[in-house]
């Protein structure tokens, strides 16, 4: 299966403004939003061979196999997915749009300065959105960025054993 990737990940965002995206239990002209942080699975009525994102900024693809595909919508927006059969032939030119996280989300404004918590129970973490405050969103951003490659090496070397 050809797959295109943007920065380094395939991302995506479908909406299915008719057809191809049925199978996934979606109606014929609703729009598939997905929320930032959540997987949505999708399956295709025929199989396909390339898929393209418009914008890999807004969410990632991962194939499972010819037919089906997780998404997992990572910053607010909209944008295309295009889907090739084996012949070349467009099966899917669908719309997603990636909409806020759903639970309970809190957003502390402090003047101009936004910052998002997610809570469960009694207790709440920032949680970085799009729109918070830039110094507290990129502290916490780095935070989680250095997190994610201290695991990945971890699991890397373990791997290598």
């Amino acid at each position: 299966m050809k797959i295109f990737r943007g920065l380094g990940i395939l991302s995506v965002i479908l909406a299915g403004t008719g057809s191809s995206l049925l199978a996934c239990g979606i109606a014929a002209a609703a729009e598939l939003t997905v929320p930032m942080d959540e997987v949505r699975m999708i399956t295709f009525r025929t199989p396909v061979k390339t898929v393209f994102v418009g914008n890999p900024l807004i969410a990632d693809v991962t194939v499972v196999d010819a037919t089906r595909i997780f998404i997992l919508g990572k910053n607010f927006g909209t944008t295309n997915l295009v889907a090739l059969d084996d012949a070349g032939r467009q099966i899917v030119n669908d719309r997603i749009t990636v909409l806020g996280r759903t639970g309970s989300i809190v957003t502390l404004q402090r003047g101009r300065a936004q910052t998002t918590l997610a809570c469960a129970g009694a207790r709440c973490q920032v949680a970085p959105q799009p729109g918070d405050d830039a110094e507290s969103f990129g502290v916490v951003a780095d935070q989680i960025n250095s997190r994610e490659a201290d695991l990945r090496a971890a699991a890397s070397a373990a791997g290598a054993q």
